[in-house]
């Protein structure tokens, strides 16, 4: 059996697309990618405002990309996808890629237009833990998908419903359309499941995460970003996302996405079956990072996991879905951003080189 192998280097602004080619060799994203296939590269945006730590960084999209295609791979589109909670064009212009595709030529799809692409029935030839239940009418997923690589671009931070979030995490936005919702209460098995259609659907898999710029906080919006100059890439998105966990502070076993994916043999949790290559020394870093509380993990918990979590089918449809929807609005948009994390924000380009990086990325 192959190790899993998951690479760490220390990162610098100056070097930083240098840096992530090195990055991606020591991770052997040639080997993992499939050069006779067309690549989806699927970016993280968790808040169309540019919170750092929260989404994609320029920096990691423009590094990946000219990576592959200095390395042949030319077919290339990024997808997007929307949420209730994010504006996949405003959070494009905001977090400065559009001027990164135009530059390097690279598409850009919407997984919600029928023009980019369809939703179909599909039948995953492996077990299912849930999704088989909350979908009893059919697993909907984009036709794109099918056939092609796809290279993950999450960021190291926090997550209020898993703790951590990061590769696995990423395809949530991407494979799952409606009811996507009602998956939470069991939000850990459809990381798993989903991780296993990938395996199915994908000739290659690869992630580049971002930890410049960690979230450390009840995230993956309502955090305190914190510089790690530090950036991973893997083709086991298991075992990086247990690296990058082990970083943070956590014990990737207790996390039960990713314990459960071990135990179905999709990748590796257990960090001393893992090979660090790069810096090793990061790798035995502690952030000591904890998801704390915040007003907002309170009302996902007594919604989806506390005592109205048999409601979940009525909390997710019209008109009580709408009403949570414009709630998860006002507490992020209109009061958070204005009071807390846009100042947060703001500091953040003018104290961190990570931050003045950013503001020489153009808007457009």
């Amino acid at each position: 059996m192959t190790k899993s192998i998951v690479a760490i280097l220390k990162v610098r602004p100056e070097s930083i697309l240098k840096d992530i080619a090195r990055l991606m060799d020591l991770a052997g994203f040639r080997q993992a990618l499939n050069h006779q296939k067309a690549t989806i590269i699927k970016d993280n945006i968790s808040w169309h405002y540019p919170f750092p730590s929260a989404n994609t960084t320029p920096w990691q999209l423009e590094g990946t990309i000219k990576t592959l295609q200095d390395a042949g791979y030319r077919d290339l589109a990024c997808v997007q996808n929307k949420t209730e909670v994010t504006n996949a064009f405003k959070g494009e212009e905001l977090n400065r890629y559009a001027p990164i595709f135009k530059a390097y030529g690279v598409k850009v799809l919407f997984n919600f237009h029928q023009e980019d692409m369809r939703w179909i029935v599909y039948r995953p030839k492996a077990r299912m833990r849930i999704l088989h239940q909350i979908y009893d009418e059919g697993i909907m997923i984009p036709d794109y998908f099918v056939g092609k690589n796809i290279v993950h671009l999450p960021t190291a931070k926090c997550h209020i419903y898993t703790t951590t979030t990061g590769a696995m995490k990423n395809a949530f936005g991407g494979l799952l359309n409606h009811k996507r919702h009602q998956t939470h209460t069991h939000i850990h098995q459809t990381l798993v499941d989903l991780l296993t259609i990938q395996k199915e659907i994908h000739p290659g898999l690869f992630c580049v995460m971002d930890a410049t710029t960690a979230g450390n906080g009840p995230g993956p919006r309502i955090m305190r970003p914190v510089v790690k100059n530090i950036m991973l890439a893997s083709d086991d998105q298991v075992a990086i996302d247990a690296v990058a966990a082990k970083m943070m502070g956590f014990d990737p076993m207790k996390i039960d996405y990713i314990r459960m994916a071990h135990e179905d043999g999709l990748g590796v949790g257990r960090p001393e079956e893992i090979e660090i290559a790069g810096d090793q020394d990061s790798a035995r870093e502690n952030w000591g990072f904890r998801v704390g509380m915040s007003f907002h993990r309170f009302a996902g918990w007594f919604t989806w996991f506390g005592p109205t979590r048999f409601l979940q089918k009525l909390l997710t449809r019209p008109p009580l879905l709408y009403l949570g929807n414009f709630y998860s609005y006002f507490y992020h948009d209109v009061i958070h951003w204005p009071l807390v994390q846009g100042r947060l924000f703001r500091r953040w380009l003018k104290d961190t080189p990570w931050g003045r990086l950013f503001a020489g990325y153009p808007e457009r």
